[in-house]
């Protein structure tokens, strides 16, 4: 089974070159005091080892990099975005269930390679 951990992310130009270097990913917006960012965060890791292993999945902590954040329009947690080969596909922000990130990842994903 894949490891379970995220990438981190720690400016712009890292993100930048991490979205162009892998065909899909998940970005989550989170920070250390969000409790929900916390008890997502695993369960979004084990959901990508399962059923997307292809997915990367990467935390920016909105609180140490308040200027990726900034940049992505975050204003409130948790935000995820799903990214595949460098374009923005879907973004989900405060409530949402698994199941609809599970939904928009599936079809764009069984187009990779």
């Amino acid at each position: 089974m894949p490891q379970l951990t995220a990438d981190n992310i720690e400016s712009n130009d890292a993100l930048d070159d991490y979205l162009a270097t892998h065909e899909a990913v998940l970005l989550l917006f989170g920070g250390a005091h969000c409790g929900v960012c916390q008890s997502i965060k695993p369960r979004l890791l084990q959901m990508l080892a399962e059923e997307f292993p292809k997915m990367r999945l990467c935390y920016i902590d909105c609180e140490q990099q308040a200027d990726i954040a900034a940049a992505h329009r975050v204003f409130s947690l948790p935000v995820v975005e799903l990214y595949f080969q460098g374009q923005a596909f879907a973004r989900f922000m405060k409530v949402f269930a698994m199941a609809e990130v599970r939904e928009a990842i599936a079809r764009p994903y069984q187009l990779l390679d």
